[in-house]
């Protein structure tokens, strides 16, 4: 059932300030509806459980995330900035008001053995969403043959990069890796670094 999209965003943005600040485990669904502003019967209404609105709130993020990304897609200057802009992406995303310390998608998952599925089909969407962005923007630099590979190498230097802003809050050398990664891939597959 529908709520009010005033009532639907309230839920979101306490569920995003708390459960991705604070863990989900650690904070209680009461909190939750408590800064929202909302009761039990509409969180349940509405997203069916607790996880249904983690799962909500998590969606709702990954197309925050994505529009800060495809910013700095839009503003590199050429296939191997376009490639690279993921870590400018995630430094913006990170300086925004609703940005957290590290990777909520990431952190989410971390907190579960065995996540539930509204969690787990969140997860995994993030996951595919960066993987198959990271191996179409590869594709112009090394080729389809060659993207698939840089893609997922790239795709483990961001979540290092992500999982390092817990130990340093900066995220690392993550993008001189990353550079080292493609330019090494265009040598490799013949083409030329832009």
């Amino acid at each position: 059932m529908a709520i009010r999209a005033s009532t639907e965003a309230r839920l979101l943005d306490a569920a995003d300030a708390l459960l991705f600040r604070r863990g989900v485990a650690a904070t209680p669904v009461d909190r939750v509806l408590e800064l929202a502003g909302a009761s039990p019967a509409t969180l349940y209404r509405a997203y069916g459980s607790k996880e249904g609105l983690v799962a909500a709130a998590l969606a709702r993020r990954h197309e925050r995330w994505l529009a800060v990304w495809d910013e700095a897609v839009a503003e590199a200057a050429d296939d191997r900035g376009r490639l690279l802009a993921v870590f400018e992406a995630l430094d913006r995303f990170r300086a925004r008001p609703d940005g957290a310390r590290w990777c909520a998608v990431l952190g989410t998952a971390a907190e579960y053995a065995e996540a539930p599925l509204e969690i787990d089909a969140a997860v995994r969407r993030d996951t595919d969403a960066l993987r198959a962005r990271l191996q179409a923007r590869a594709a112009p630099l090394v080729g389809p043959a060659a993207a698939e590979g840089l893609a997922e190498a790239l795709l483990l230097v961001v979540s290092g990069a992500l999982a390092m802003r817990l130990r340093d809050g900066a995220g690392g050398p993550g993008r001189a890796v990353a550079e080292v990664l493609v330019d090494a891939a265009v040598r490799d597959s013949g083409g030329a670094s832009a």
